[in-house]
């Protein structure tokens, strides 16, 4: 078997299956009984910590398997390399705002992977599925913060 369609396979697999919590806690935070709602829109916030302080990881990935990128590209590279991390962890203590500054990021890093994935030489479905699980990401995050409102 290809390789290269086998890793396609698995990152669109592992992906998808990103997912489930995001899709599961939103579905939770709107059938549960409201004496668990809490609790379910704090498991979402943390799920989605964890999953934007993820995204950067690539780029450090990647200046270390591409020694052909210039100065200023491996410095941005590195740069925002560590910037979904800072924003989830500044989520954390933004109150309210935890979840709009947690849309902002995977807006954000979407933003910045399309533009820094081409310097990595990544093919263009790894960029067209990082855009499928922001819309995802993003949706669920906020379907959970309306849920919030108007159940809470």
């Amino acid at each position: 078997m290809n390789p290269h369609f086998l890793n396609k396979r698995i990152i669109h697999l592992l992906g998808y299956a990103g997912l489930i919590p995001f899709v599961l806690l939103t579905l939770a935070c709107w059938l549960v009984n409201t004496d668990w709602l809490r609790d379910f829109i704090r498991g979402q916030l943390a799920y989605g910590i964890a999953a934007l302080s993820f995204l950067g990881g690539i780029h450090w990935g990647a200046v270390v398997l591409r020694a052909d990128l210039s100065a200023d590209h491996t410095k941005k590279a590195l740069i925002w390399g560590v910037a979904p991390t800072s924003i989830a962890w500044f989520s954390t203590m933004a109150g309210g705002f935890g979840f709009a500054l947690l849309i902002a990021g995977f807006i954000a890093a979407y933003q910045a992977d399309k533009r820094l994935f081409p310097w990595y030489g990544l093919p263009t479905w790894f960029i067209e599925l990082r855009f499928r699980l922001t819309c995802v990401a993003v949706a669920a995050l906020m379907l959970t913060v309306i849920a919030g409102n108007v159940r809470g």
